[in-house]
């Protein structure tokens, strides 16, 4: 039995995979050899933009001993019992990395272990945490002054995921090796189309259509789409098919088949053009390969950022109703049944006018530079236009590497999961 248990708390695909991974690896990599006894647990809560696949994921991961998924989450949070009856260490802590902190709160005092959250936008509960690493400085400025010595700011936990040693998995590749499918490309193109269904719906058909046209101009390109970990092939492929998903039609109907050539993924589209398949996760040095990227919003835009990569960041909203993957209150309103759908396009009408009239910006790179270094394009986009787009990139090269510079600026990787590794050894130290 281990002397002291570490507790990890997260939810969705995003947290495991930005916020959970890096930490769990600082602790494998640092911690686990100096406290030989440590113990890593992590427990799920709901997320409405969960697969269901997370705690499968997070269970092939060095470092985490056990794995307790969603569905199993409040008979722990209102009982303590976990579906296996986990036993627990005397002493321990409870790291809060997704969800909602009171469950930290809740948890923590159970167990009779010491608690930390890490804190992207704010803090809660900071009367009864022990200690708090934020992102900010104005994080901690919020809190009363007496409660400001439990902080310690320690960066962006999502920027920090290219700083690590990473062990990269692949839980759906029929075999490891790396098959160069086109030996004679030039320019390499990532397509990024999410990992959520609402996402997934639209970008899988426009981002393959998209491809399509530039393998038109330029055969030499060469495509890739890294598959989210919380996804597989077969469900990435499912929705480039018609029969499937209607919105392939919008896309010129560009079908797609899911092949296998020497134990390698690719989409086939017509024109016997191919997609490999990057089933690996992470797969930073492939990313690192793209000479430009085109993805959705989210933590993908930091990923490619704090690598350096060029990107176009994409939100088509050829069906309103199909961008659904909004957290909190929006999230349920915009999934509920019959009605759902309405306010779901309302939702994203508003969105796009509010857009528009303020020039919000959604990409991390430009959240954090506070102006628009790597394009973003909202609306009715066409393949065509965002089409010419790369390949106007393809022939000014200038410009891509104007997008590098920018993202070297603003970007710079950090050393977030260190801070927070100290902070955890200053705590296991007290008590092992």
């Amino acid at each position: 039995m281990a002397n002291f248990d570490i507790l990890i708390l997260s939810n969705g695909p995003g947290e495991i995979t930005t916020w959970v991974l890096p930490i769990v690896q600082e602790i494998n990599d640092n911690l686990a050899t100096k406290y030989e006894q440590i113990r890593v647990s992590l427990v799920l809560s709901p997320c409405p933009n969960a697969t269901g696949n997370e705690h499968k994921i997070a269970s092939q991961w060095n470092g985490i001993n056990r794995v307790q998924s969603a569905k199993d989450f409040f008979p722990f949070l209102l009982w303590g019992k976990t579906a296996d009856n986990w036993d627990w260490a005397d002493n321990g802590l409870v790291i809060f990395l997704g969800g909602d902190q009171f469950f930290t709160v809740v948890v923590a005092r159970r167990l009779g272990y010491k608690s930390l959250v890490y804190g992207e936008w704010d803090v809660r509960w900071y009367r009864y945490i022990d200690y708090f690493a934020v992102k900010d400085q104005s994080i901690v400025d919020k809190l009363p002054s007496k409660f400001r010595s439990k902080c310690t700011v320690v960066g962006d936990l999502m920027m920090d995921i290219t700083t690590n040693k990473k062990e990269e998995i692949d839980p759906f590749s029929t075999s490891l090796k790396d098959i160069n499918h086109h030996d004679n490309s030039h320019f390499t193109v990532g397509l990024l189309p999410g990992s959520k269904a609402s996402k997934l719906a639209q970008g899988v058909p426009f981002f393959s259509a998209i491809a399509h046209y530039l393998y038109q101009k330029n055969p030499n390109i060469n495509f890739i789409i890294p598959v989210a970990p919380t996804i597989n092939p077969e469900i990435l492929a499912s929705y480039g098919q018609e029969k499937i998903n209607s919105l392939v039609k919008i896309f010129g109907n560009i079908q797609e088949e899911l092949i296998i050539e020497n134990n390698q993924y690719y989409l086939k589209l017509k024109n016997n053009l191919t997609i490999k398949l990057i089933t690996k996760f992470p797969c930073y040095e492939e990313l690192k390969k793209c000479d430009i990227c085109l993805t959705t919003v989210g933590a993908n835009t930091a990923q490619l950022g704090s690598l350096g990569v060029p990107m176009i960041i994409l939100l088509p909203i050829y069906q309103l109703d199909a961008m659904k993957s909004w957290d909190g209150l929006l999230g349920l309103l915009v999934n509920l049944p019959l009605i759902g759908g309405n306010f779901a396009k309302l939702v994203n009408w508003l969105l796009v006018q509010y857009t528009i009239k303020n020039n919000k910006l959604y990409g991390w790179p430009n959240i954090i530079a506070k102006k628009e270094i790597v394009p973003e394009y909202i609306g009715y986009l066409t393949v065509k236009d965002i089409g010419n787009k790369v390949l106007e990139y393809i022939e000014h090269p200038h410009k891509l590497q104007e997008i590098k510079n920018d993202l070297s600026e603003f970007m710079g990787a950090g050393n977030t999961s260190q801070k927070i590794i100290k902070i955890i050894d200053k705590i296991v130290g007290s008590y092992v």
